[in-house]
């Protein structure tokens, strides 16, 4: 009988899955539970929109704060106390810019999540944009 590729490698022992699955919320977020967050007006987090400027121009996730991810350096993140929680973002599940933002923000020594899902994400969700430089 043949296998198909999904099942050619044996699925992890069920105590492995729980660990690893489980360990993905202390990395990673998703578009629903920041905009339910904003919506209860909950936002116990920043969010930073790590693309370009011209980009979060076109087009953002309301609330959200333009710092390029190459961008994020100390003086920077001044503003903000040293534990607070940084959610990052970028175009979506096909760009690394909320992964190599979450990288420099841990190497600072930040709290940080990704939100894979990023723009396409958010708008895969049916929520909205705005456009403009303002959150």
């Amino acid at each position: 009988m043949s296998r198909s590729y999904v099942s050619e490698v044996a699925a992890a022992p069920s105590a492995q899955a729980l660990e690893r699955f489980a360990s993905s919320f202390e990395f990673e977020t998703d578009c629903w539970d920041v905009h339910d967050a904003f919506d209860r007006g909950v936002v116990d987090f920043v969010l930073l929109d790590v693309r370009s400027h011209e980009k979060y121009a076109e087009g953002h996730i309301p609330g959200a704060i333009s710092l390029p991810h190459g961008k994020l350096v100390p003086s920077k993140l001044a503003g903000w106390p040293e534990d607070t929680l940084f959610v990052t973002y970028c175009a979506g599940p096909h760009c690394n810019g909320a992964a190599r933002g979450a990288v420099r923000l841990a190497k600072l020594g930040r709290p940080v999540k990704v939100m894979p899902g990023g723009i396409t994400g958010w708008l895969d969700e049916g929520f909205t944009l705005k456009t403009g430089m303002e959150p």
